[in-house]
């Protein structure tokens, strides 16, 4: 089978899909026209697959972007599904060894998806992983966390994570101590490019769309390696990520739904295994954090 680049103008062999990216778009075109481009022009030497999905966006003109990238597999849906959601029909939808999930936020940089997969490979007991996220200016993000397990979730309410940003107690839900310059076993890398196995996902089961926007991830990685799998950070691989792009259009209402999304997280995975009023003293704590939010 032959594919044509659209953007490089040229031919590439293409055998069984190894790859399947997964883009949710939600009026983000610009940035998706680039992230697209990005992807073609640094296209790896395996077989690989690109899928967008488009959550209604008032920008999107499906025709033009047909023209534009014709390997690419658009899908539109008639109203905004969500994250979760769009995700979700992306991976049914897909053939790959391995489901990137990438933001139309991002870029690629030259090597990035081959070095995902090649690491993917040779860590046979990875659901997924993340790499180094960088801003346009060059600055490294900081994506990576932990679980928000009470004691983190606390230490970070109370500040400790800033007065002791080299702790590795104070400092563990945003892992404030790490330098992104080494490979790391973490629980939550950031979902702005993720790269997950099938082999996990068949196990585990797609992502979980009552949590429609945030902590969709968080979640689905939490059941991961609660089912024994193990997550990784990677510094081989390096995307460039012009961040929130989508959220920052509704800023209040997505303040509020983080909030809201983190204490539905609770409630699924440490409801019944905390002392309740530990329980109830913590969905307390994240709704007044909600409240100064606003």
């Amino acid at each position: 089978m032959r594919r044509f680049d659209p953007v490089c103008a040229g031919t590439y062999n293409v055998d069984d899909v190894r790859l399947s990216i997964a883009i949710v778009n939600w009026n983000t075109s610009s940035l998706l026209e680039a992230c697209l481009n990005s992807i073609y022009r640094r296209a790896p030497g395996f077989g690989f697959e690109v899928i967008v999905v488009d959550n209604a966006s008032a920008d999107f003109d499906a025709d033009a972007f047909r023209a534009r990238f014709p390997d690419a597999r658009f899908i539109q849906n008639d109203s905004n599904l969500g994250y979760a959601k769009g995700n979700n029909q992306a991976i049914e939808g897909s053939s790959g060894d391995y489901i990137l999930l990438l933001n139309p936020d991002t870029e690629v940089t030259s090597g990035a998806l081959e070095r995902l997969v090649e690491f993917m490979e040779s860590h046979s007991d990875a659901a997924a992983a993340g790499c180094r996220l960088v801003r346009p200016d060059g600055s490294v993000e900081r994506s990576c966390r932990s679980f928000p397990d009470p004691a983190k979730v606390c230490f970070e309410f109370l500040g400790l994570s800033r007065l002791f940003p080299r702790s590795r107690v104070f400092g563990a839900y945003r892992m404030t101590w790490f330098g992104y310059d080494r490979e790391i076993e973490v629980d939550q890398p950031m979902g702005s490019c993720l790269i997950i196995s099938r082999k996990a996902i068949d196990e585990i089961g797609l992502i979980d769309e009552d949590f429609p926007i945030f902590f969709n991830e968080v979640d689905w990685l939490y059941r991961a390696k609660a089912g024994g799998w193990k997550v990784y950070f990677t510094p081989a691989a390096e995307v460039i990520h012009h961040g929130g792009a989508s959220t920052k259009q509704l800023r209040r209402r997505m303040r509020k739904e983080s909030h809201k999304s983190l204490a539905k997280f609770y409630e699924k995975h440490y409801r019944h295994r905390l002392f309740s009023p530990v329980y109830w003293l913590i969905l307390a704590a994240i709704r007044v954090n909600e409240l100064l939010d606003r």
